[in-house]
């Protein structure tokens, strides 16, 4: 039953998947997502229907504007794609329930803040703080507890502490992006915290090799990290959890 839902949500979640990306062309740059229409970034035409349509269009299109022919970013196919992928992941895990729609709206908040961060460089607060108060308020009337409130608040610290430590190297975005993680994964969050420092490594270990002592001066968006870490966590935060305390 759950695979067959996953598969009937792959659509939709194309379709949300194309709504946040004028989610993270608009809301940092504080225009409305509801008028004017979509249209080209670079020439400003307005976009007919068949030229808007998730993967499709980007694809016919060869990646390009059809009235100016400007390349247009990989973030757009790249954000429709993440999207269903993780609509349909839990769906698949979650089957037809409450413990669903937290999850999608939990894993479309996560593919906006990436994009925005990737693109921009900011984590926008008028994302992640409605949507961390809105989920904690659906974990704790589904789950009734403390745990999501004290694990949020327990993330944010953390962050917190990093970000006054060492200003250069996290932002204020980070620390309400893991208030969002604790807030809907409770205990695991620590998981996905752990996965999205270690992550991050990754990149800053190649930079460190080509850059040399340069590269301390160079940014690495941390929030795409932060949000493999929450996916991972969703998904898999249980039983690597458990794993880790009956086994180290």
């Amino acid at each position: 039953m759950n695979v067959e839902l996953a598969a009937l949500t792959l659509a939709p979640g194309l379709a949300v998947g194309s709504f946040l990306n004028v989610l993270a062309a608009r809301i940092p740059l504080r225009r409305s997502i509801v008028a004017p229409g979509s249209a080209c970034m670079s020439c400003e035409t307005p976009l007919r229907w068949y030229d808007n349509v998730p993967l499709v269009s980007y694809a016919v299109l060869r990646g390009r504007c059809r009235h100016c022919r400007a390349p247009i970013s990989w973030r757009y196919p790249a954000v429709e794609a993440a999207t269903a992928l993780l609509v349909a992941a839990a769906a698949w895990k979650f089957g037809l329930s409450w413990d669903f729609g937290v999850a999608a709206v939990f894993c479309a908040v996560l593919v906006t803040v990436s994009a925005t961060d990737l693109e921009r460089r900011v984590i926008p607060n008028r994302v992640v703080v409605p949507a961390a108060v809105a989920l904690l308020a659906a974990q704790t009337v589904l789950h009734p507890s403390v745990e999501w409130i004290a694990a949020g608040l327990g993330a944010a610290a953390f962050f917190l502490a990093a970000a006054l430590a060492y200003p250069g190297g996290m932002g204020m975005g980070d620390v309400k992006l893991a208030l969002l993680l604790g807030v809907v994964l409770g205990r695991v969050v620590p998981v996905a915290l752990l996965i999205g420092m270690l992550s991050a490594l990754v990149p800053a270990a190649v930079l460190g090799v080509r850059h040399g002592r340069a590269a301390r001066k160079m940014k690495i968006p941390f929030g795409p990290f932060l949000a493999l870490g929450g996916v991972i966590g969703l998904f898999a935060g249980h039983p690597i959890l458990h794993w880790y305390l009956h086994t180290l």
